[in-house]
């Protein structure tokens, strides 16, 4: 049995259809056809019921996928511990912030790619909540809160973050002492998240109200500095607005808990080596350069 038409079956299985299957190994949904007829050839039943919104595992296809998952993984242990010298090959999709990706995350990328010039690395940029598995991708960097899922996550490094505003719009509107203030100003968000602060241990939890929504953390840094209200914003992000005073920090009694980064992957028993590389860089990245992230406090 051939060990692409393996791995074909799991990813299939995995991402739920043959599109998103195609997008994840590098190749077309034909060729992810041809091999999912001949492993259901050489078996003799179906692993997969076709339907409008995917495909779906049969009562056989969840016994063998667990199989298949085992075997491929074993043989991809395998060729990474015969390459020379730790060397990385195949394909590694990744998603990444918008906000940060281009000038925060992408050196490490780059720095990967030049280590292994086997491995071909495949990023997309943006904001928006991307579904790893439905679409393909190896991992994800995310950063902030993280929300409940059955993604596993790994902590790269913390990201700190204050209250702002300008100037003008504390000279217009006041500026919130207590987390009671705050409900009665305008919130600038990426969409009806709930922000928290420290009320000394305890940590209190606050649905802001606004009319100004991004999913872009550098667009909301600049509605900030324009006047619109009040954002929570890391302080990579308003470093440069706080230095030429355009924003100040509000609030700092109540300070917000530390968020994260980290690299999230589809649910499974092991990361690929390439993923458990690219944490590890990552983990080595911020460690490196705490100045880069403006981890002023």
């Amino acid at each position: 049995m051939d060990i692409e038409d393996l791995q074909t079956f799991v990813a299939v299985a995995d991402a739920g259809g043959v599109s998103a299957a195609a997008r994840r190994l590098g190749v077309s949904k034909s060729i992810v056809s041809r091999r999912l007829f001949r492993i259901e050839a050489e078996l003799g039943v179906q692993l997969l019921a076709r339907t409008t919104r995917g495909a779906a595992l049969t009562e056989a296809g969840i016994t063998f996928r667990d199989h298949a998952a085992r075997a491929s993984a074993e043989i991809d242990t395998a060729r990474e511990t015969i390459l020379p010298s730790g060397e990385l090959r195949g394909r590694l999709r990744v998603a990444m912030p918008l906000s940060f990706g281009p000038t925060h995350f992408a050196p490490v990328l780059a720095e990967m790619a030049q280590r292994h010039p086997q491995l071909h690395i495949h990023t997309s940029y943006s904001d928006r909540f991307v579904d790893l598995i439905a679409e393909g991708f190896d991992c994800a960097i995310r950063v902030g809160y993280l929300q409940d899922s059955n993604l596993i996550a790994k902590r790269i490094g913390p990201i700190y973050g204050k209250l702002v505003a300008s100037p003008d719009y504390i000279k217009a509107h006041g500026s919130p002492e207590t987390v009671e203030q705050l409900v009665d100003h305008q919130a600038l968000m990426q969409g009806t998240e709930a922000w928290q602060f420290m009320d000394g241990d305890k940590i209190v939890t606050v649905q802001p109200q606004g009319r100004f929504k991004a999913d872009n953390a550098a667009a909301l840094a600049a509605a900030a500095a324009a006047g619109l209200g009040i954002a929570w914003l890391p302080d990579c992000i308003t470093h440069d607005y706080r230095a030429s005073g355009a924003l100040v920090p509000v609030m700092t009694r109540y300070p917000p808990p530390s968020a994260g980064a980290y690299v999230v992957r589809p649910p499974g028993q092991h990361p690929t080596r390439k993923v458990r590389v690219l944490t590890e860089m990552l983990i080595e990245h911020f460690a490196r350069n705490p100045d880069v992230w403006g981890l002023d406090r």
